[in-house]
């Protein structure tokens, strides 16, 4: 009987204490919440994951969406250029990520794998064998296009590396190919130099003529406190995030290498970058909202990406701590993601805060907003840095608005 009774007793504390460990863990993932790198980590893999494993599948082109602006000016034409824009712009966003070595177990496997998917996308975008060969000369976009793929590439020499010597030889083609295009008087010349700079960068022929002349003629379009005309007038948009001010850093890093012309040049760019990165930080609001004026809004995410590429490169001013920065950019991530039409069956859809047509603009393709990418920039410093690893601030909105004495700001001219 005794013993009857030690054996029940025995199995009722191993039901409910098996019970209550079952219980106990099945609430544990639900109560762990993420950290803001793993946040980044997510939504980036969910924004980028449709886009690197179909081309890596050679299936991009049957996965891919044919959807474009309802302002389109040419359906067709902007679907046949959208693979090279979709490649170069998922690209250029992940790629300091890419070069990053090191961390979580969970996160250099998901590095690991992406790393696979992006030679094995590259490789089948330079076969002319494969379905989702891509061609290079199709129309002047791709002029834009190859500059981010070469962005991209100068991000992450890993990328360049561990291309064989054949698909190297196809890429540096493909990009030189683009020169036929005439650039658009605007941020364009960029675009021209930025290939021009990739070829600089790993060691074949390249044009300073089409540098010099970005360079000189962005200085003339120098307007003051840190922002440059986007062509011969000012337009209250993100084209100096999208484009101008990381493209002028990037150059500022590579042909500084090559020449010294520039040098007293470079010391204003640098000035600049980092002027037009404190107006940027004070263009979130407290809910990481932001003015939502210009042309490309339905970039989301990218209208930051200069915010991001001063954070990741180390460059950000004195004024602006590398935490505060991640929560404010965090904070747009979340706002420019939740909307749960943000997603269409898992491909970004054309707007701000979800799915908004009318937000579109005539060269807007299902490639477009995945520009968006650039804002997780910062993914590429380590989890040890003080970016991810100081605690939480509040970024300059969330201070003002909530009556915190707060420093003023002032105009730079920089001129």
């Amino acid at each position: 009987m005794k013993l009857r009774n030690i054996y029940i007793t025995t199995l009722l504390i191993i039901l409910i204490g098996g019970t209550a460990f079952a219980q106990k863990k099945s609430k544990t993932p639900k109560n762990v919440a993420l950290s803001d790198r793993q946040f980044w980590l997510q939504q980036m893999d969910k924004m980028v994951k449709p886009v690197l494993y179909n081309l890596a599948k050679d299936s991009l082109r049957i996965a891919m969406p044919k959807v474009t602006s309802i302002h389109i000016d040419n359906k067709e034409h902007r679907i046949k250029v959208q693979y090279v824009e979709v490649l170069g712009r998922v690209l250029s966003g992940i790629a300091p990520w890419l070069q990053l070595e090191g961390g979580s177990a969970e996160e250099v496997a998901l590095r690991k794998q992406y790393r696979e998917w992006a030679i094995k996308g590259l490789k089948n975008a330079l076969d002319s064998n494969a379905k989702d060969f891509m061609t290079f000369d199709i129309g002047g976009q791709q002029l834009v296009d190859a500059s981010y793929i070469a962005l991209a590439l100068v991000r992450a020499p890993w990328l360049w590396e561990n291309l064989d010597k054949k698909n190297q030889e196809l890429m540096m083609q493909s990009i030189v190919t683009t020169r036929r295009f005439k650039p658009v008087f605007s941020n364009w010349l960029l675009f021209s130099a930025m290939n021009e700079a990739f070829l600089a960068r790993f060691g074949y022929n390249w044009d300073p003529m089409r540098v010099d002349y970005a360079l000189q003629q962005m200085e003339q379009w120098y307007t003051g406190d840190g922002m440059y005309t986007d062509g011969t007038s000012f337009a209250f948009d993100y084209y100096n995030s999208y484009v101008i001010h990381p493209y002028l850093a990037t150059l500022v890093n590579i042909i500084g290498t090559k020449t010294n012309s520039y040098k007293e040049m470079f010391e204003k760019v640098k000035k600049r970058n980092e002027r037009y990165a404190i107006i940027q930080e004070r263009l979130i609001n407290a809910d990481g909202t932001y003015p939502a004026t210009g042309r490309s809004i339905i970039y989301r995410g990218a209208a930051f990406h200069h915010l991001a590429d001063m954070a990741w490169r180390k460059a950000l001013p004195k004024q602006l701590s590398p935490a505060q920065v991640r929560c404010a950019l965090t904070a747009v991530i979340k706002k420019t993601l939740e909307s749960p039409s943000t997603y269409k069956n898992g491909w970004l859809t054309i707007g701000l805060y979800g799915d908004q047509p009318n937000l579109g603009d005539f060269y807007n393709n299902q490639g477009s907003p995945y520009i968006a990418s650039n804002i997780f920039l910062p993914l590429g410093l380590p989890e040890g840095d003080p970016f991810w690893a100081n605690p939480a601030e509040k970024w300059s909105a969330q201070k003002i608005w909530s009556g915190e004495n707060f420093e003023n700001d002032h105009s730079a001219s920089l001129k």
